[in-house]
Parts: C-alpha cells; sequence; structure tokens
C-alpha cells in the first residue's frame, strides 16, 4: 500500500526537527540504538523479528514530489528545507542482530550509524516496524515452546489491527517456529505454508450436513478438513465415519477434523475414540477458537489428543502483553557519547556490543553489554547489515532465519523455556560501558553549570 510505504508515515516532530538540523547546518554523524528497556509481565526472553522490513524501509527512503509538494503548502517548513528534502536519502551504516535472535532489556536490537537528519528521520517508522514482529515473534515463541512438535498454525488475520499488522504476524510467527498461516499473501510473498478448512457458514449454507461434507470433499480433494463442531460435534463425527467408504470409492480420503469450540480437550477425547472405532485411525483432530500459550499447555499436559492447533487473537494482538517499552535513543553525535538521564528512563551512552556466553551443558548463561570497541569473550550478536545506505548481503530467506530461530529457542536455558515468571536473565553491564556512563554525566554537569 501507498500509505505503508511512504515517508510522510512518521510523527510530525521528526520533520519539525530536520527544519532546525537544517537551518544550523546539524549534519555530523549521529548515532541512535533500538533496544527494548523492560520485559512484559510474564516475559523471560525476546525474539528479534522485523529486520527486513526495515531495511526495506531505509533503503527505499525518499520523499516524492507529490508529498514535497503538500509539505510545501502545509506552511510548516521553509521553501529552502523542502527543496533540500528532494535529494534526501539515506547514506548511512546499519548494525543488528539478525532475526530470530533472543535478546533482552537494554541490548541494541539494531544501531543506525548516520548524518543526524538521516538517523533521526527513520525513528518512528524503524520501531513500528521492530516493535510489532519482535512483540509477535516473542509471542509465537512462547507458542512453540508450549506445544513442542504440534502443528501451530496462525488464523490470526481477520482479528488484526490493520492490514499490515495480519501479515506481519504471519511472517513473524513463522519465523518463530510456527508451521504456516491462513493468510493467503503471506505464502504468496514469503513462501509461508498456507493452511485452510472451511467456515461454520459452509456448513450452514446446506440444507443437509453431510451434503456439506461431501460437497466440500469433492471441492477439495487433496485436504479434506472437516468442520464438526456446527451443531453437534459428537454425532458430525460419527457421519465423519460413514461417509469415509463413501468418499473413498471417489478415490478421497479424510485428511483430519476440526473442533472450534467448547472443551476441546473433552470434544478430543470423544472425536478420538468415534474416529478410531471407525478405522480412521489416520484422521487428525485440529483445533481452534481463543487459545492462549497457557490454555494451550493445560491441554498438552492433559493429553489431550489434538495434532495440531490454529492460534489467531490471541496471538496476533498479543493479547496478555500488547506492546513493548521499546525506544531508539540518541548515544553519540558528532563523535561524543551522548546520555538520556531522563527518570526511569535512563540509557547507556555510545555504541555498544553484546557478547554472548554459554555454559558447559550448550545453554546460554549470561550476556555482557559493553562498548563496540571492547573485545570480550563470549559470542557477539550485533552485525553489519548495511552500509552507505546499501544492504551488504540479500535478505536471508525465511526458511533460513526460522532454523536460526529454532536454534535459538534450543539454547534457552530451562527455566526460561516455561510461561511461568522467572528471575532475569543475567545481563551484566560491562566496566567500561559505567565508566563512559559516568564520563558522559560528568560533562553534561559541567557544560549545564556555565
Amino acid at each position: 500500500m501507498e500509505s505503508e510505504s511512504s515517508i510522510l508515515l512518521t510523527d510530525l516532530y521528526q520533520l519539525t526537527m530536520l527544519q532546525g538540523y537544517f537551518d544550523r547546518g546539524m549534519e555530523e554523524t549521529a548515532v541512535f540504538e533500538f533496544f527494548v528497556r523492560k520485559l512484559p509481565p510474564g516475559r523471560g526472553f525476546l525474539m528479534a523479528a522485523g529486520l527486513q522490513q526495515a531495511l526495506d524501509y531505509i533503503e527505499g527512503l525518499h520523499f516524492t514530489p507529490r508529498e514535497l509538494e503538500w509539505l510545501a503548502r502545509s506552511g510548516r517548513f521553509s521553501r529552502s528545507f523542502v527543496d533540500h528534502l528532494e535529494r534526501f536519502r539515506f547514506t548511512g551504516d546499519v548494525h543488528a542482530m539478525p532475526e530470530g535472535t533472543l535478546f533482552f532489556p537494554h541490548e541494541p536490537m539494531l544501531r543506525v550509524t548516520a548524518p543526524l537528519p538521516q538517523a533521526q528521520l527513520v525513528e518512528t517508522r524503524l520501531i513500528n516496524l521492530l516493535h510489532f514482529q519482535t512483540l509477535i515473534a516473542s509471542k509465537a515463541a512462547r507458542f512453540v515452546l508450549a506445544a513442542p512438535g504440534k502443528l501451530l498454525v496462525d488464523f490470526g488475520l481477520r482479528r488484526a489491527h490493520g492490514a499490515e499488522a495480519g501479515l506481519m504476524a504471519a511472517r513473524a510467527s513463522y519465523l518463530a517456529g510456527f508451521s504456516g498461516s491462513a493468510t493467503v499473501l503471506a505464502e504468496f510473498l514469503f513462501g509461508i505454508p498456507a493452511y485452510g478448512t472451511m467456515a461454520h457458514s459452509f456448513i450452514q449454507a446446506h440444507d443437509d450436513e453431510q451434503e456439506a461434507f461431501v460437497n466440500f470433499a469433492r471441492a477439495q480433494p487433496d485436504n479434506v478438513m472437516l468442520l464438526l463442531d456446527t451443531y453437534d460435534t459428537e454425532a458430525a463425527a460419527e457421519m465423519a465415519v460413514a461417509l469415509a467408504p463413501r468418499l473413498k470409492a471417489e478415490g478421497i480420503a479424510i485428511k483430519g477434523v476440526r473442533l472450534d469450540s467448547g472443551d476441546l480437550g473433552d470434544h478430543a477425547r470423544k472425536v478420538r475414540r468415534i474416529l478410531d472405532n471407525g478405522g480412521l485411525t489416520d484422521v487428525t483432530i485440529f483445533a481452534s477458537g481463543n487459545l492462549s500459550e497457557t490454555r494451550l499447555r493445560s491441554l498438552i499436559e492433559n493429553a489431550a489428543p489434538i495434532d495440531g492447533y490454529g492460534i489467531g487473537s490471541d496471538l496476533v494482538t498479543s493479547a496478555d502483553a500488547p506492546h513493548l517499552d521499546c525506544a531508539y535513543k540518541l548515544e553519540e553525535y558528532a563523535g561524543r557519547a551522548r546520555r538520556k538521564r531522563s527518570e526511569g528512563k535512563a540509557t547507556w551512552p555510545g555504541r555498544k556490543q553484546v557478547f554472548r556466553r554459554y555454559g558447559p551443558d550448550g545453554r546460554m548463561r549470561e550476556d555482557l553489554l559493553t562498548l563496540d570497541d571492547r573485545p570480550e569473550e563470549g559470542k557477539p550478536l550485533i552485525h553489519p547489515v548495511m552500509s552507505a545506505g546499501r544492504r551488504l548481503e540479500p535478505p536471508a530467506p525465511l526458511t533460513e532465519l526460522r532454523a536460526y530461530a529454532a536454534d535459538q529457542l534450543a539454547h534457552l536455558p530451562e527455566p526460561f523455556r516455561g510461561l511461568q515468571e522467572v528471575p532475569p536473565y543475567p545481563v551484566k553491564i560491562a566496566e567500561a560501558l559505567t565508566a563512559l556512563a559516568h564520563k558522559v554525566d560528568a560533562e553534561t554537569r559541567r557544560e549545564r553549570a556555565r
């Protein structure tokens, strides 16, 4: 959509600040970092996502003639400034954690190094893109950990807060380990496997439920997934058993059945018995209907015979934690480290790196947050991804990022694999970073005292 790619999809203050920078000739190199201040309640980790879309945005950054004309007519900006924007492009560098990386508070997920106006203007849209996919990938990872080995499908488009949110939720959840999505455009754009069954309206549109099953089976002979709970779940299961020989004679096999209401565990047990007694032991049971990760975990712990789950509203809205306390802050300008000291929102100054250390069992043990030019023991998590406004490498295939995310989850310490509250993962602050913060504070006090 044009509105989603427009450079005007930003906060007004980004442009008013750019006018101020333009007036004063403030174009020296600035360093901004995107990070999360604290985790939402009940979360032990976050999963980085959205970098691909962020780089797409940065790489294509420009003002169209129509946008420039509108800015000039608005009366908010000088003519010389608007004319200057005609040549506006991003020429800086970007460093970031690969998508799928697990990270923790105060660890920069992304760093932008560019002339101040460029690094400033991208703030709003970068936060918008990185925040949402990271939020959804982190939520999806909890479902993946709660239901190992189960088929998990994103069903959230219809409850998403807009078209882009629904599409990006499909991408983020697949990255985190979901099997696929019901969103067709996600397969078209990203190659994410599309899954679909039928709605209750298909059954209701027929005068006879059995006729509905037969018609659907003939329309989709390779994907016969029958929805059982429109009227009477167990009676519909019996009907499926009775229809199986008739459909088999036409070369059609029932692949699975879907449950979408009531006590899913109880219905699944009854339906499983009916199917097995009717010789349909290979027919799978798929369940959906307001599933959270805690409800999913409960079904699994109680051995509900369900093979896969469709996850909708709770995933696509991250219902229990619908936002992250994230920020994109200036950490250096014109060669000097900068630090925000607002109450409850203080930042660590300078360009930073995160080194991850592992225990003897191969699991993550602790992270060290330090300055970018101070090598430390451990695996560095932040890497260059863009130089002089251009990607250093082609976008990684989503399947490759998905495998990397799975490896990240495999190395997560055992306490963090559950859904319960856990003590914070240890993120140590290097002495060099602490010393720089004290130095910046002292300089700020001296300057304010003048």
